[in-house]
């Protein structure tokens, strides 16, 4: 999936996660991630949004997260939301295996 635009999912909202997704030259995954957790989970929400994005073969993108305590599950919606947004899709593929 090729990104168009830059593109937005979430809120800022307790138990939430603002996932903000951009394309950017070359074929790699950046994450800027802001948490108040990062100690203790910040390598698992990068894990989760990185394998999220190689799932739906996503690359070349930069992503900036500010996780408010956001769950595996609504990370992984988040992205999605956001990446096929940003792709110009109307239809968001929800299937798939879990990281």
């Amino acid at each position: 999936m090729k990104l168009q635009k830059m593109a937005v999912a979430g809120t800022l909202e307790s138990s939430d996660i603002m996932v903000t997704i951009e394309p950017v030259p070359g074929d790699g995954i950046e994450i800027q991630l802001t948490s108040p957790v990062e100690k203790q989970f910040g390598e698992r929400i990068r894990q989760v949004i990185t394998a999220t994005l190689e799932q739906m073969e996503v690359t070349g993108v930069c992503v900036t997260a500010v996780d408010k305590g956001a769950l595996d599950c609504t990370i992984r919606a988040r992205v999605r939301t956001a990446a096929c947004r940003g792709a110009g899709q109307v239809q968001y593929p929800w299937g798939g295996r879990r990281v």
